[in-house]
């Protein structure tokens, strides 16, 4: 019998470009296929051995396990986006149909008077950018003048960063605030975000701090399911964020990739049945949009060696399942997300071991499989995959 399950989100690791990427402009896009280019010689023996390289797209063939120890699968989105929010909630078993609206150029000129009022100071930026380089274009006048640096990108995101000197970390929350609950309607967009920075050794350097105020989900999700089941939903990292608390028994947030795996283990540790739900963002806030390949590829090898800390930790009724929401190609122009395939590896001592599922309509499939391992409803999207992974 599973009595938890355990996702384990590395946060955009896609596996090669998905039919329609051409319209998305992500034509080619192949985040773990270019990581793997750049970097021939990665060190993932633990990912290779659970069956990560077997997937079709995921560099399969040199890297490929004889005998992997995981079941395995690609998944295509079926949701209308490539973005962080969309992927999430398909993952959840719930679709989004429409994509969140995006802003391009900028915030409408009468919207951002109407923050401006509502916050009383003017803004800086108001256009689309890399949330590292508009720190250091406008960061200087942000520090003379106060006033808050808003931006967006191809996602469906409101943005905005200060310098926690100029703007205390609560004050830049509260502002957060205002903007999420004046972007609905035709304005409504996925996630306000705030982007705390601070300058360390001469650098502006983005903190830990960061906060998501996303949208809620419009109908139930997995989270949901699984709570309401009376089992428990532990959110680790930024999926609180993402589901804006819905369906979320208790949360911790984290700094890095390595602190998401710490804490992850520690909710391991407790009695916890249900779900256990990680996001590790730094392969797609660190790497993925600053487009290091080079730093994508390591920090892939550190998450491989502290996989064996996870599993180690795993009790013989939990399933471990590893996938991604999303691509986010270092080596692609721009940079922002790409339209791909993600990953999906499961493993536990109750899944058969070295099963290729092929590649799966929806990555509401997880959702689906997830809901029946722990027994709980499904929200009717998606095709559990747990019978043809189950042992015995």
């Amino acid at each position: 019998m599973i009595k938890r399950v355990i996702i384990t989100v590395l946060d955009s690791l896609g596996i090669g470009a998905m039919p329609d990427a051409a319209e998305f402009g992500d034509e080619g896009a192949d985040t773990f296929g270019h990581i793997i280019k750049k970097n021939p010689d990665i060190n993932i023996p633990n990912l290779k051995r659970l069956g990560f390289c077997n997937i079709k797209g995921a560099a399969a063939g040199a890297l490929a396990a004889k005998d992997p120890q995981g079941s395995f699968c690609r998944m295509a989105e079926r949701s209308k986006g490539k973005d962080t929010i969309t992927g999430h909630w398909e993952i959840a078993g719930i679709y989004t149909e429409k994509p969140f609206r995006t802003f391009p150029k900028g915030f409408p000129r009468a919207f951002i008077e109407d923050f401006e009022k509502a916050i009383d100071t003017e803004v800086l930026g108001n256009y689309a950018a890399s949330g590292t380089i508009i720190i250091e274009d406008l960061g200087p006048e942000h520090e003379k003048s106060g006033r808050p640096i808003v931006y967006t990108s191809a996602d469906s995101v409101f943005q905005i960063a200060a310098n926690t000197e100029i703007i205390p970390l609560e004050k830049l929350y509260e502002i957060c605030m205002i903007a999420r609950k004046m972007l609905t309607g035709d304005m409504a967009c996925g996630r306000v975000i705030a982007r705390p920075y601070i300058i360390e050794n001469g650098k502006r350097t983005r903190t830990a701090d960061r906060k998501d105020y996303a949208v809620s989900p419009p109908e139930k999700t997995m989270l949901d399911l699984i709570s309401t089941s009376g089992r428990e939903v532990y959110a680790i990292g930024k999926i609180s964020d993402i589901f804006n608390g819905q369906g979320i028994t208790d949360s911790v947030h984290t700094k890095s990739n390595k602190d998401g795996v710490e804490k992850t283990i520690e909710a391991m540790k407790k009695d916890i049945e249900g779900l256990i739900f990680t996001n590790l963002v730094d392969f797609d806030s660190k790497y993925g949009h600053r487009r290091d390949g080079t730093g994508y590829s390591h920090a892939i090898e550190e998450f491989d060696a502290l996989l064996p800390d996870i599993i180690n930790s795993m009790k013989k009724e939990d399933v471990l399942i590893l996938c991604a929401d999303h691509g986010n190609d270092p080596l692609h122009s721009g940079w922002d997300h790409t339209r791909e395939y993600i990953p999906c590896v499961i493993f536990g001592e109750n899944i058969i071991r070295g099963k290729d599922l092929g590649t799966r309509d929806s990555f509401a499939d997880i959702c689906a499989t997830v809901t029946h391992m722990l027994g709980s409803e499904n929200t009717g999207n998606g095709k559990s995959f747990y019978p043809s992974i189950k042992a015995g």
